[in-house]
């Protein structure tokens, strides 16, 4: 099986053997009970790691491999990535630091029987029905990080929706101050979300 890796402008694919992906079954079912304890997605801490979140982890991964010239690692954690996600074609790996900016990519077959790489699902929907307010509630606390701290100062991150990046509020000098400001930036969120759903 196929992986198509694409790093910057930089496009490769990565052949992953049909014997080492059944071979490699235990080494995948370790990946996931270590993160089955959370992972630490660039500014936020992810608790309980969905499986997108999972191969966005091991992409990047990935990309410490390929960046490395360790090909075995490369290939498994492609192989990973083949196993957990039926129809997967492509990754678009972020070299920021932000795993949550990885695009997982999948091939939708045309009316003409051509295929064309697909956002994963659950991404960019082109239509989105309208959400309640506990649904806008459960995604503004996904979409604006809870507070952490950065040496001896504190801040938070917020999705911008439109790049879908992390901008990481001012540094503040209070756990206080912060909180403070994360509950406005949620708050603003909120209201967004229900006024985009409607």
């Amino acid at each position: 099986m196929k992986l198509k890796v694409i790093i910057d402008d930089n496009a490769r694919d990565i052949d992953v053997p049909q014997d080492m992906l059944d071979q490699a079954g235990e080494f995948f079912a370790k990946m996931d009970r270590d993160m089955d304890g959370g992972w630490r997605m660039g500014p936020e801490f992810i608790e309980h790691p969905d499986e997108r979140q999972r191969c966005q982890i091991a992409a990047n991964r990935l990309l410490t491999a390929v960046s490395a010239s360790n090909t075995k690692v490369a290939m498994l954690m492609a192989g990973y990535i083949l196993s957990r996600l039926a129809g997967i074609s492509a990754v678009r790996i972020d070299t920021g630091g932000e795993m949550l900016n990885t695009e997982l990519l999948f091939e939708t077959n045309t009316k003409d029987g051509a295929t064309v790489a697909a956002p994963s699902p659950g991404e960019r929907p082109q239509k989105a029905a309208p959400l309640t307010r506990a649904d806008a509630i459960a995604r503004a606390e996904k979409e604006v990080t809870k507070v952490f701290r950065v040496g001896q100062a504190y801040r938070f991150a917020t999705l911008d929706r439109a790049s879908g990046r992390w901008m990481e509020s001012a540094l503040m000098s209070s756990s206080e101050e912060a909180q403070q400001m994360r509950m406005e930036a949620f708050d603003q969120r909120f209201e967004e979300l229900l006024e985009s759903s409607t």
